[in-house]
């Protein structure tokens, strides 16, 4: 029984990290809180002299990230995607055995 729960743990924690596509970078004790404040993205940065707001920007959605024992919320951002037709992917704090793991997001095709 106990090495059933020991294997069925590990088989779920293969899953998590193969559905996120990266290892988590972080263990939190409890839930993070809400965002401060419904977060609306801001109009896009102009690309170049004349070129349309919004050409080559992607919105990266605000996070809370684990520092120093405490959440601390890191808001949103508009980045360039590595690759044409790039979709982010946002990170997202999963529960794993009690305790929250952060696992990062990432771009996809």
């Amino acid at each position: 029984m106990k090495r059933s729960l020991k294997y069925l743990a590990l088989a779920g924690a293969a899953i998590l990290l193969l559905l996120a596509g990266q290892a988590p970078s972080a263990l939190a004790q409890g839930a993070p809180p809400p965002p401060p404040q419904a977060e609306a993205a801001p109009p896009p940065p102009v690309a170049a002299p004349g070129a349309a707001p919004g050409a080559y920007w992607v919105w990266q959605p605000g996070v809370y990230q684990w520092r120093h024992g405490r959440y601390v919320w890191v808001p949103g951002r508009y980045v360039h995607p590595p690759y044409a037709q790039a979709v982010w992917v946002p990170g997202a704090w999963v529960v794993v055995r009690g305790r929250y793991v952060w696992h990062p997001g990432h771009w996809r095709r």
